[in-house]
């Protein structure tokens, strides 16, 4: 069963600052979080996010971080140092040093306005992992949920997912409830009317 947002620890208080102070709502559901998560890159910020993913998954026993480029990269990779695990991200674009056969699915990109491709190297994501997803924003669950089908398709299963921003308002979390696995989002906005961002929790 899915879980609602964790009580307000350190670093949640401070991203739901960040984004107050930093954040920009440009319209139809997008919030720019360019300054800090995914074009300039806090590392303290993105550090104290990581240690409270890893204490928040410590018990599902992962073995893997999952994530997709690029903006899910920084809070994957802290998550990861503080559970001692590896990352795999999900490439957009297959380079020419990729297997021929790999794992590859479709979803569709809210700030491309597009579908993009996912795609991850059957050498890296092996069956019988056990992968926790990290990504920047949880608000349709559709990029999640193509992180979840190359799982699955290498043999491995979900364990966990965790957002660093959640749109509550775009029933992302319902989307994800078939998965069967605890979700959690360090912060969590109810609405983005004109530009006033509002946190709350999943109902």
């Amino acid at each position: 069963m899915a879980k609602i947002c964790p009580v307000m620890e350190a670093s949640v208080k401070e991203l739901e600052e960040r984004i107050l102070r930093d954040g920009k709502v440009l319209g139809g559901g997008i919030l720019k979080v360019d300054s800090f998560v995914n074009h300039q890159v806090d590392p303290m910020l993105m550090d104290a996010c990581g240690r409270e993913f890893a204490r928040l998954f410590a018990p599902v026993g992962a073995t893997k971080v999952l994530t997709a480029e690029i903006s899910g990269i920084a809070p994957a990779v802290t998550t990861a140092i503080h559970l001692g695990l590896p990352v795999v991200y999900a490439r957009k674009t297959k380079p020419i040093t990729m297997p021929d056969q790999v794992y590859l699915t479709l979803a569709p990109s809210h700030t491309k306005g597009r579908m993009v491709e996912l795609i991850v190297s059957p050498e890296y994501l092996a069956n019988g992992e056990k992968v926790l997803i990290i990504d920047d924003f949880l608000a349709s669950g559709q990029t999640i949920l193509g992180l979840a089908r190359l799982a699955e398709a290498s043999g491995s299963h979900i364990v966990g997912i965790g957002a660093l921003i959640e749109k509550i308002f775009e029933g992302g979390r319902d989307a994800l409830k078939s998965l069967g696995v605890p979700i959690h989002s360090l912060a969590c906005i109810t609405s983005m009317e004109g530009d006033r961002v509002v946190f709350g929790e999943p109902s």
